[in-house]
C-alpha cells in the first residue's frame, strides 16, 4: 500500500464514435454513440459510477479534411468522428441526470463570441450545480474557417492572441455578479444589490464587450477552464488561464518536464502550483491477463487504416504533398503547420527517430499520438502510480478505442484495483467540479478589489 497523499484523477475523453479513428469497426464497438443521446447518457452514468472527475468532449465545427484536395482530387474521409451531437448541449443534458461528474465541452475561441460562450457555460454550470467546464481551444481544423465567412484559418499566433483576450472577456463576464448580489427581498422590493453588479467595459484588440452578463455567479465560483495547447504559446496561455491541462507525453521524464515547465510559467502570472491539474492522454487497453491485453492490442492495431493515418500526417504537413511520397520512406522536412503546431512537433520527432510516413500515420490512426498502454489492472495501476509519484502527471485523460465497453472495463476492473491501493477516491469529495478536481475557487475580481480598497482606506484612517 502506497503512503503517498496524492491520488490519481481521471477524465473520460469523448471523441465519438471512437478515439481510435477506425475503432468503431471493432466487433464490440457501438458506432451509434456519435448521435445517440441514450448511449451518451449510459456512458455518463458509467463514468460517474467509476467516480471519474469528468467527461471531456472533443468538438469541431467542420468535418476535418472535408476541404482537402490531394493529387488534384478531393480527399474522401474514411475515419469516424464526422458527425456528432454538439457537446455544449449534450453536457447540459448529462448534467440533469448526474450528480457529481464534471462536464467539459470544447468550444473554439476562433469562431464564437465571448458573451455567448460566457452565458451558455454559466447556464450549464447552474443546471448542473457547479460542474461545467470549458475546453478553450483555438481550432485545429482549418476546414472550420469556410463555415464562418473566412477564406482561410486565422494564423497560429493570432489565434492564440485572440484566445487570450477571449478568455479574459469570458471570465470578466463571469465575475459580473458577486456571490451575495441577489437579495430577492419581498418586503423592500429590492431584487439585487446594485453595488454588487459590475460592468466589464472591455475594449481590446479583438473584442469590445460592455456587459454586464445576465446570469448569476457560478455555484463553483466560475466554470473550470481546460486547455490543450502544448506549443510554446499554448503552454503560456494554459499557465495563465487553465485549471486543467490536457496534454500528450510518452515517458515520465517528458511528462515531468512538461509539468515543471507549466509550473515555472505559472509563477510569472502569480499563480500557485496547486491551481492547475495536468492530465496526459492515454489510450488504455485492459485485459484480465497480459496475454488477453496483448491480444486486444493487436486486434486494435489490425484495425488501423493506413489511408486514414497517412491523411492525418498530410493534415499536419504544412502544405507538403505527403501523398506524392513513398509511404515507406522518411518523413520529409515540413513547413510550419497552421493547424496543430504541437502535434506537428511530435510527428517530426517521430521522423527523427527513423519512423517512416506509414509508421507515423499508424500512430496517428491508433491514438492521435497519445500513449497506448495495455495490460492487467495491476500492471496499469503500477504504471499510472509511477507517473503520479514521479511528478509527471496529476491524472490522465482516457481515450478509449471505442465505446462503451472499454469505459466499462476501466470502471469495473482498473478503478477497484486503484481503490484497493489507496490511489483513487472511494467517494466524491464534493458536488462541484472544482471541489472534486481540487483546484481553488478564483475570487471575484470586483469583490476582491472592493475589499482591498476598504482595507487601504481603513489603514489610512488608522
Amino acid at each position: 500500500m502506497t503512503t503517498t497523499a496524492r491520488k490519481l484523477r481521471f477524465g473520460a475523453f469523448m471523441s465519438v464514435p471512437s478515439c481510435h479513428p477506425t475503432g468503431w469497426r471493432h466487433p464490440e464497438a457501438v458506432p451509434e454513440t456519435d448521435l445517440s443521446p441514450k448511449l451518451l447518457l449510459h456512458m455518463a452514468r458509467t463514468a460517474e459510477r467509476g467516480l471519474l472527475d469528468c467527461m471531456f468532449f472533443q468538438d469541431s465545427v467542420a468535418i476535418p479534411g472535408s476541404t482537402a484536395v490531394y493529387g488534384g482530387q478531393p480527399f474522401r474521409v474514411k475515419s469516424g468522428r464526422q458527425a456528432h451531437i454538439e457537446p455544449m448541449t449534450a453536457i447540459a443534458a448529462i448534467g440533469a441526470i448526474t450528480r457529481n461528474l464534471g462536464l467539459i465541452s470544447t468550444c473554439t475561441t476562433s469562431y464564437n463570441e465571448p458573451y455567448n460562450v460566457a452565458r451558455r457555460f454559466l447556464t450549464i454550470d447552474h443546471i448542473s450545480g457547479g460542474r461545467a467546464g470549458w475546453n478553450l481551444v483555438t481550432s485545429q481544423a482549418e476546414d472550420e474557417a469556410v463555415n464562418f465567412g473566412r477564406d482561410q484559418h486565422f494564423e497560429h499566433g493570432i489565434r492564440y492572441e485572440r484566445a487570450s483576450e477571449f478568455h479574459d472577456v469570458v471570465v470578466g463576464l463571469w465575475d459580473t455578479w458577486e456571490d451575495d448580489a441577489f437579495l430577492r427581498d419581498k418586503a423592500t422590493g429590492q431584487w439585487f444589490d446594485y453595488d454588487k453588479m459590475h460592468i466589464l467595459n472591455h475594449k481590446g484588440e479583438y473584442f469590445n464587450v460592455r456587459g454586464p452578463l445576465n446570469v448569476a455567479r457560478s455555484p463553483q465560483g466560475r466554470p473550470v477552464v481546460a486547455q490543450a495547447g502544448s506549443s510554446d504559446v499554448g503552454m503560456e496561455l494554459a499557465a495563465r488561464t487553465a485549471d486543467l491541462i490536457f496534454t500528450a507525453q510518452d515517458t515520465i521524464p517528458e511528462g515531468r518536464a512538461f509539468r515543471d515547465s507549466i509550473r515555472r510559467r505559472m509563477e510569472k502570472h502569480g499563480r500557485r502550483p496547486d491551481e492547475i491539474r495536468v492530465f496526459p492522454g492515454i489510450q488504455p487497453i485492459v485485459g484480465r491477463t497480459m496475454a488477453e491485453a496483448e491480444e486486444k492490442y493487436q486486434e486494435l492495431r489490425a484495425l488501423v487504416d493506413d489511408g486514414v493515418g497517412i491523411a492525418a500526417v498530410a493534415r499536419l504537413a504544412g502544405g507538403v504533398d505527403i501523398f506524392s511520397m513513398d509511404p515507406d520512406g522518411p518523413l520529409p522536412p515540413l513547413k510550419p503547420s497552421n493547424a496543430a503546431r504541437a502535434r506537428q512537433d511530435r510527428i517530426i520527432a517521430m521522423g527523427k527517430r527513423g519512423m517512416t510516413i506509414r509508421d507515423i500515420g499508424r500512430v496517428l490512426a491508433m491514438s492521435q499520438t497519445h500513449r497506448v498502454i495495455w495490460g492487467t489492472p495491476q500492471s496499469i495501476a503500477d504504471d499510472l502510480t509511477e507517473w503520479l509519484e514521479q511528478g509527471a502527471a496529476d491524472g490522465f485523460n482516457l481515450l478509449f478505442a471505442h465505446y462503451p465497453r472499454p469505459l466499462e472495463e476501466w470502471v469495473d476492473m482498473v478503478i477497484p484495483e486503484l481503490q484497493r491501493r489507496g490511489m483513487f477516491r472511494t467517494e466524491y469529495e464534493s458536488t462541484t467540479f472544482r471541489g472534486n478536481l481540487g483546484v481553488p475557487i478564483p475570487p471575484n475580481r470586483f469583490a476582491k478589489n472592493r475589499v482591498s480598497v476598504a482595507v487601504s482606506v481603513a489603514a489610512s484612517n488608522g
